[in-house]
């Protein structure tokens, strides 16, 4: 895969104080719009600006008291003040709505404003439970337009929600089930529909389902260009998202086209910083294709635009500079690479105001890919291991942190540090399975080299369940005939010939055999290494009681497939290379 494809969160998941805030008055409702997701419905009813809140007096008679306590709410988080506050107001919000109207849309927005709440104090597994208690609320409320926008907005909150523990799945499944609403209540060429098939799209993207991606970016294409004029704004950022995807698949002609549409957009608008971030994604695809005077042409100008509009010290210029290091190791320039990785990492030591810690991680795990490639490992361990301390205790990080530390876990394997690589991958595996992610063939990927640690510590059990598990994964997942696939079955039978299970070792290899024949030839080096395997295997079990103790690394595949690797390109989000 080529590395373009670190896809970022949904830019549109705004943070739980915007939720909160209530629109002005004479505001348009943006019904079924997505982005952002709708706030309660201002309500006429009049509402006393003096009203006493009193902890012991509940109000049963005052049918404004909800509203009130929902307002009050809003307004604690909107002034910065205590959010556990807001959250008791909000909580005891629901509680009258709940006596006054029962299951109803204000009930229901009302517990959005609660998970709101919920998620911005780190509490997301009880946002997630308040969220699916309001879609309840809103399956028992009588139908109508308002009660779809309000269940359209809690499936799409409680989409951001589990995007950001990490279950992408989950994410995208309430995403698809509220777009199928908004289309029912709204047609399927509505523009608000063209915006949350982009939320798809982005989804999509971040869990690496790239042809489901592009169907979706394909119809917000369609229904942008109906809708807005030629060249705007909207149809380059779309363009930017279809040129993502399209690398991300290897189409990198196509990826180029959009590319330089959105471009040609910004320049009309004017918009210079927007520009110089299309000329590295240019310049990331002439890399990929190996034009290297394109590329570094392309980089000079995003760097000149960059320092004249942000400053020699902002991230964007690290950015570049990793990209220039990128170039530059690829071409032989190794000293020029090293240099500009030390550029870049200074920017990071003192970052500007404004750079998140996501930023400084990414660029992190960019730059110690360069110095892996460049023999470096310790000095590539030592900027993996700060970029997870940046990641850790951010929500929604719990996949990108596991791919540094199976990154991690790969140096340390490298580098003949078994026991740290057995824990590198132990910790990574234990997020994936957290975060719901257990089919991926990203997760297949991990289990195989966790098993190929645990063959150098001597765990042969251990690893032959890794490895059957990889087995049964990237088989659904990349295919019978991929290499990969095949590499993983290798691995397999050379386990369990060590565990004296011969005939297993031999059944497997005889297929392995016959895969990389069909699919390679039987000339072929690497079949000619598993039909040598094979043959020794073979005699083997001809004599099972002098069987003689083999060493089981001269088994293990001797081009053992480690995880997708950018290797010499650059990372994508959660930390490996393809």
């Amino acid at each position: 895969m080529p590395g373009l494809f670190a896809a970022r969160t949904p830019s549109k998941t705004q943070s739980f104080r915007d939720f909160l805030i209530e629109p002005p008055e004479n505001e348009p409702s943006s019904e079924l719009n997505p982005s952002p997701p709708p706030t309660a419905k201002r309500t006429t009813m009049r509402t006393p600006d003096k009203l006493a809140v009193d902890d012991n007096d509940t109000s049963l008679d005052n049918p404004d008291m909800g509203p009130f306590l929902l307002k009050m709410a809003r307004d604690t988080i909107h002034s910065g003040q205590d959010p556990k506050k807001a959250l008791e107001y909000a909580i005891r919000a629901s509680e009258d709505f709940k006596r006054v109207s029962g299951p109803s849309p204000d009930l229901a927005t009302c517990l959005h404003v609660v998970a709101a709440i919920l998620s911005g104090l780190g509490r997301l597994e009880e946002a997630v439970e308040t969220l699916e208690r309001s879609i309840l609320v809103s399956d028992s409320a009588e139908n109508g337009s308002g009660h779809a926008m309000v269940k359209f907005s809690g499936l799409m909150q409680l989409g951001d929600t589990y995007s950001m523990i990490g279950q992408l799945d989950r994410s995208i499944e309430c995403y698809e089930s509220g777009l199928k609403i908004q289309v029912e209540a709204l047609g399927r060429s509505d523009p608000r529909v063209a915006e949350t098939c982009r939320y798809l799209a982005e989804a999509h993207v971040q869990a690496m389902q790239f042809d489901e991606a592009e169907k979706f970016c394909k119809k917000t294409l369609e229904i942008h260009r109906e809708h807005c004029s030629p060249a705007s704004l909207t149809e380059a950022a779309d363009r930017r998202l279809m040129a993502l995807i399209c690398e991300a698949k290897g189409e990198y002609e196509p990826a180029l086209e959009h590319l330089v549409l959105a471009s040609m957009s910004m320049i009309a608008h004017g918009q210079d910083n927007e520009v110089a971030a299309i000329d590295i994604s240019i310049g990331d695809i002439y890399l990929s294709l190996c034009r290297f005077d394109e590329a570094i042409f392309a980089y000079q100008k995003a760097l000149t635009v960059f320092k004249t509009t942000k400053g020699e010290s902002h991230s964007s210029i690290a950015l570049v500079y990793i990209r220039l290091a990128d170039l530059y190791y690829k071409t032989g320039k190794l000293r020029e690479s090293k240099s500009y990785c030390e550029n870049a990492l200074r920017i990071y030591s003192k970052p500007v105001p404004g750079t998140t810690p996501g930023e400084i991680a990414s660029g992190l795990n960019e730059i110690s890919a360069i110095y892996e490639a460049l023999n470096e490992p310790e000095e590539a361990l030592k900027l993996l291991q700060k970029a997870v301390k940046l990641l850790e205790n951010i929500p929604g990080q719990y996949r990108t942190v596991a791919g540094i530390e199976s990154q991690i876990g790969v140096i340390f394997y490298m580098v003949g540090r078994y026991s740290d690589a057995w824990k590198s991958f132990a910790s990574a595996i234990a997020k994936l399975r957290a975060s719901g992610e257990r089919k991926s063939a990203f997760f297949g990927f991990v289990l195989n080299q966790m098993g190929l640690a645990c063959v150098q510590l001597y765990k042969i059990a251990e690893a032959a369940m890794h490895f059957e598990e990889a087995r049964e994964i990237l088989e659904q997942e990349c295919g019978t005939y991929h290499l990969d696939t095949l590499g993983v079955y290798s691995n397999l039978a050379a386990t369990y010939d060590a565990m004296g299970r011969v005939e297993d070792a031999i059944e497997i290899l005889e297929y392995i055999l016959k895969m990389r024949e069909e699919k390679l030839g039987t000339a072929n080096p690497d079949v000619d290494d598993e039909r040598k395997r094979l043959f020794e295997l073979l005699k083997e079990a001809g004599r099972v009681r002098n069987k003689k103790a083999k060493s089981l690394e001269n088994l293990i595949e001797s081009k053992s497939f480690k995880m997708k690797n950018e290797g010499k390109k650059k990372r994508v989000a959660f930390g490996l290379r393809t």
